[in-house]
């Protein structure tokens, strides 16, 4: 079974008609014998989506907040990416989902491929400033190239 926040199990031990008390206490156990550990589930979840998903910290802030998270221990594993780490990021997402042989000297063509990746970062947390800016310089570099 994969990590769970505390949040998460007790929603299933819910789902399961679990008592309240009983929930309680089993969770309660379960992080006295360092079972459950939502700090440390955080700094994990963090870099798995960072690395996996190429997300960034405003999406990975969101799901950890879902699960469950405190602000103090979401913010404390966020810390681990950097803002570079982040537009690497971004930067690897852009030149992996540029398709190869699209006319960037076509205004219409160009404006359509910016849109597309604009948006793309955008579903993955970017804020916009950044996504316009780094879709312009992969672009400007692609045409640069060609």
């Amino acid at each position: 079974m994969a990590p769970r926040s505390r949040l998460q199990l007790f929603r299933k031990l819910a789902e399961r008609n679990v008592p309240l008390d009983v929930a309680e206490a089993v969770l309660d156990r379960f992080e006295e014998v360092q079972l459950i550990d939502d700090a440390e589930f955080a700094r994990m979840w963090v870099r798995s989506r960072s690395q996996s998903r190429k997300l960034a910290k405003s999406a990975i802030r969101r799901e950890l907040t879902e699960k469950g998270i405190e602000l103090d221990d979401a913010e404390e594993a966020l810390s681990q990416l950097s803002d570079e780490d982040e537009e690497i990021a971004a930067r690897e997402l852009v030149e992996r989902k540029l398709r190869p042989g699209v006319d960037l000297s076509d205004r219409a063509e160009r404006d359509k491929c910016t849109r597309r990746l604009a948006s793309m970062l955008a579903r993955k947390g970017y804020a916009p400033s950044m996504a316009f800016r780094i879709v312009g310089e992969v672009l400007a570099q692609a045409g640069t190239l060609e």
